[in-house]
């Protein structure tokens, strides 16, 4: 997490509805050359503010897109740190991406520092070519949830990004080579990072066994989780070897907090309503679920419903809490999946302080928090994200 540094007090003693008249004011002010995106996980107070509301790889598009059209000059990007660094990827380099709170990060993306998946990448390397047998091509993926530098490293490797609706495409892609078919003789082996249960998830989908062994670490041969604190992730040369998919011990610390018990309890009472939760759930949670899906698709889930319809919803609290009262006006009942406060607690660095700091900064001719990639990481994590959209361009939307 990058440090921020305390902002002047009358922004943290100002009201909400003071610092919204702010925020309004250089908005207009500002005009064209201001673009403001809001992730999903915003606080409605910061969300009203967007120019257009999405997920992290939907925005960052949204903006390459409208940034050239409207004459955009900088882009206030009201997500976390790993998002910015993405819209700066897909903006040209003339575009300055605003971070409104650097301590804004994502747990997730930091499990996998740059360091630590070089030496995973070596060492997996060593052990396939210290093995008889099928030759192994490695193929790795990174989730989009990452930070560039991995983005970059895996655009190196050969690998792609994805996001959680077309993780199984990825997945395809990657066992059948990547951009290289296999040859006679050859096999694919995947790392997935930094989610381990989004890679698992998507692998049991692809007919991989995923049981994990606590004692062994192992998965059934077929997987196996590095584990990028332990002495050669945790696993023998043989396990690597052996395991069609290696998944990197990272997770989200939001999705993590859903258990099977709160499905079980739903279940328990009876009353027909849908498990409806984000593939980054452990996959005992994803298994027990009714409908699992994108954040998109969970929007279009609830949103497409019947009046009539429940669901019990295993994603972040802000997003639910909008789609509730939305949903309740169409007789459509939503509740959050579990009891417990699943917060995105980085995300909710970015307040109306911030924003409005921010902006009165760029009012002044004074960036602040400017989120900007190194040419040389820009260009390999621009490689990632292409192959990924690539491989996908028959879909219509993507998200993450």
């Amino acid at each position: 997490m990058l440090w921020q540094p305390e902002i002047p007090d009358r922004y943290c003693a100002a009201d909400e509805e003071e610092l919204g008249r702010w925020i309004q004011r250089r908005r207009e002010e500002l005009g064209g050359r201001l673009l403001i995106l809001g992730h999903h996980y915003q606080q409605d107070e910061v969300i009203r503010h967007a120019d257009f509301v999405g997920d992290s790889l939907k925005l960052s598009q949204i903006a390459s897109r409208e940034a050239p059209r409207r004459g955009t000059q900088w882009i206030v990007f009201c997500g976390v740190h790993f998002m910015a660094e993405t819209a700066d990827v897909l903006t040209d380099e003339s575009v300055r991406v605003i971070l409104p709170d650097l301590g804004a990060g994502c747990s997730m993306a930091d499990m996998a520092a740059y360091d630590e998946a070089r030496a995973a990448v070596a060492a997996i390397e060593r052990a396939c070519e210290g093995g008889h047998g099928t030759r192994q091509r490695f193929v790795p993926i990174t989730y989009v949830n990452s930070s560039a530098a991995i983005k970059a490293l895996v655009g190196q490797l050969g690998g792609a990004c994805c996001t959680s609706s077309n993780a199984q495409q990825v997945f395809d892609w990657a066992l059948r080579g990547g951009d290289r078919p296999l040859e006679a003789g050859e096999s694919a082996k995947l790392l997935f990072l930094p989610d381990q249960h989004l890679g698992r998830n998507t692998a049991h989908a692809k007919g991989f066994a995923t049981e994990v062994d606590e004692a062994t670490n192992s998965v059934a041969a077929e997987c196996a989780v590095w584990d990028p604190r332990a002495v050669g992730g945790g696993l023998t040369e043989d396990q690597i070897r052996e395991a069609r998919v290696l998944l990197w011990r990272g997770h989200c610390s939001v999705h993590g907090l859903f258990r099977p018990e709160h499905v079980k309890a739903i279940r328990a009472r009876g009353d027909g309503t849908k498990v409806l939760v984000h593939p980054e759930c452990t996959q005992e949670v994803v298994d027990a679920a009714d409908l699992v899906g994108s954040t998109e698709f969970i929007i279009r889930s609830v949103e497409s419903a019947e009046p009539g319809a429940r669901f019990a919803v295993g994603t972040e609290v802000n997003l639910v809490s909008r789609l509730a009262r939305a949903a309740k006006a169409r007789g459509v009942a939503v509740e959050m999946l579990s009891g417990c406060q699943c917060l995105c607690t980085t995300m909710y660095r970015i307040d109306q302080a911030h924003l409005a700091w921010a902006l009165d900064e760029l009012a002044e001719d004074r960036v602040v928090n400017e989120i900007r990639v190194h040419p040389e990481a820009r260009r390999l994590a621009r490689v990632a994200l292409d192959r990924m959209l690539a491989n996908v361009a028959q879909q219509a939307v993507l998200v993450d």
